[in-house]
C-alpha cells in the first residue's frame, strides 16, 4: 500500500463531495504567505509527509497573519521530519470546531469480514485504536456489501447508534456515503477522516485524512503521481527505486526488495533473500535470534524468472558492508526452483569472484529442488566463497542454519581481519 500525502487525499475527498478546509499547497514561504492572504484569516501550516503524528514532531504550526504563515513555513520546508524531507506544506484555514467525529473505511481481511468495514465514532481527534480500547461504546461499525455500497440509510443507522442529534444526521450521512465513493473509486485499502469536524457554522469538514491506495491498483491512477507503491517509515533508497523498476517492468512472479539499513556502520549484517512470505519471515527471525541482522528484506516468489531472481540477487550483493548472503526458502514451494538456481549462479559468479571466503548459505526446497541444488553446487564450485546449500530436510531446522550462518560470518570476519593485519 502507499499512503497519499494529506493534500492529495483531500483533493480526492473534495472531488467526491466531502467538505475540506479552504487553502492550498506551498513550496516556498512566499507561496504560504500568498495562500494565507487568500484564505483571509488564521491558518494552519502543515508539513506534507507520508507519516502520522506530525504535530508531536513539530510538523504543524499555526499562524494568525500571512507574515506569520511565511515565518511558519520557512523552517518546515526542507526540514527532516520522521526521516522524510518536507518539500511542501499545506496552508489551510483554521476552523472553529464545535465537535469532532471520526469516520473511516478499512479493508478487514479477517474471516469475519473479508471486505471493507465502515466505522464511525463520536470521539474524533484521537487514534481510533485508543477509542476502541478505552471507550468501545463510542464506536459503531458495519461490514460493507460491495455490491450495494454504502446507502444513505446504512449511514444514518450507523450514526444514530451513537445518539448523534438529528440536526447533523443528513450532513454526516452524506459525508459517509461520499467517503465510501472516494474509497471505491480510487481502490483504497484505507480511507480515514480524523477528525471529521462539525464547525461553529454547522458545516461538516475533513480536518485531516489518511488514504492508502492498494498497490495493485496504482497503475490505473497515474494522476496520483505515485512513484513507489509501498508504505515505508522512510523515503525509498536508490536501491529501493531500482528494485521497484524490476517489479514494475516484469509481471512474472514477485521480486520484492527493501533496504532495512541504508548505510551499514557495524558488523553482523547479512544480505537477506526469502522465498515466500512465511518462509522468509522464519529465516529473518532465526537470524535475529542467532545474533545477526538483515541489511535488506527481499522476496522472490510466485515463480519468477531466472532474470528477475538474478537482478534481486545483484541488488542484495551491492550493499556495502554485508558479511554474507542468506537465502531462506523454507517452504515446499509450488514453483520451479531451478529458475532461482540459474539466476543466483549468474549473480554470484559476477559479484563474488573477488570476495574470497564470502559466506553464502542457501536453503531451497520445492519443485525441481534436486536440480536446483545441483546447479548451485556445480555452477559455483570454483568460486572462492563459503558456499553451503541445503534442501527440504532442513525446512524445519531453520535455527540450525541461522546458527551455521553466524559461524560462517565470524570465520569470514576473522579471516579478513587477519588479511588486514598482514
Amino acid at each position: 500500500m502507499v499512503r497519499l500525502l494529506e493534500h492529495k487525499g483531500k483533493r480526492i475527498l473534495e472531488s467526491s463531495g466531502v467538505g475540506i478546509p479552504r487553502g492550498g499547497v506551498a513550496r516556498t514561504p512566499q507561496q504560504a504567505s500568498a495562500i494565507s492572504k487568500e484564505v483571509g484569516g488564521p491558518t494552519v501550516v502543515k508539513s506534507q509527509i507520508p507519516s502520522g503524528k506530525r504535530f508531536k514532531a513539530g510538523g504543524i504550526r499555526f499562524a494568525e497573519t500571512p507574515i506569520e504563515a511565511e515565518e511558519a513555513a520557512a523552517p518546515l520546508l526542507g526540514a527532516k521530519i520522521r526521516e522524510f524531507t518536507v518539500d511542501e506544506v499545506l496552508v489551510e484555514e483554521r476552523l472553529e470546531i464545535d465537535k469532532e467525529f471520526y469516520a473511516g473505511i478499512i479493508v478487514n481481511d479477517s474471516h469475519r469480514a473479508k471486505g471493507p468495514v465502515l466505522m464511525f465514532s463520536t470521539e474524533g481527534g484521537v487514534d481510533i485504536e485508543t477509542v476502541a480500547e478505552t471507550s468501545p461504546e463510542k464506536i459503531s461499525s458495519v461490514t460493507i456489501d460491495v455490491l450495494s455500497g454504502v446507502r444513505i440509510y446504512d449511514a444514518y443507522d450507523l450514526i444514530l447508534q451513537l445518539g448523534v442529534p438529528n440536526t447533523y444526521l443528513q450532513q454526516l450521512g452524506t459525508t459517509l456515503c461520499n467517503l465510501y465513493n472516494a474509497f471505491r473509486r480510487y481502490e483504497a485499502r484505507v480511507a480515514e477522516v480524523n477528525p471529521l469536524a462539525l464547525t461553529k457554522e454547522g458545516d461538516i469538514v475533513a480536518c485531516d485524512c489518511r488514504i492508502m491506495i492498494d498497490d495493485s491498483a496504482v497503475f490505473r491512477h497515474h494522476e496520483l503521481g505515485i512513484e513507489i507503491p509501498r508504505e515505508s517509515a522512510r523515503p525509498p533508497t536508490a536501491l529501493d527505486r531500482i528494485a521497484w523498476g524490476i517489479e514494475e517492468g516484469d509481471y512474472r512472479g514477485t521480486a520484492y526488495f527493501m533496504q532495512m539499513v541504508p548505510e551499514i556502520k557495524e558488523p553482523g549484517y547479512v544480505g537477506f533473500h526469502g522465498i515466500g512470505g512465511g518462509g522468509a519471515m522464519l529465516g529473518a527471525d532465526a537470524l535475529a535470534r542467532n545474533g545477526l541482522k538483515i541489511a535488506n528484506y527481499a522476496d522472490t516468489s510466485g515463480n519468477p524468472t531466472a532474470a528477475k531472481v538474478y537482478r534481486i540477487a545483484k541488488l542484495i550483493l551491492s550493499q556495502p558492508g554485508i558479511e554474507g548472503y542468506f537465502l531462506s526458502g523454507a517452504v515446499i514451494a509450488s514453483q520451479e526452483q531451478w529458475h532461482h538456481a540459474h539466476g543466483l549462479v549468474k549473480a554470484f559468479r559476477e559479484d563474488l569472484v573477488n570476495r574470497p571466503g564470502f559466506p553464502v548459505l542457501i536453503l531451497i526446497a520445492g519443485n525441481k529442488e534436486k536440480e536446483a541444488v545441483e546447479i548451485l553446487n556445480e555452477g559455483l564450485s570454483d568460486l572462492p566463497i563459503r558456499l553451503e546449500v541445503y534442501g527440504r530436510d532442513y525446512v524445519y531446522r531453520i535455527d540450525d542454519l541461522a546458527e551455521r550462518m553466524r559461524q560462517l560470518v565470524e570465520e569470514y570476519r576473522m579471516e579478513r581481519k587477519g588479511d588486514t593485519n598482514v
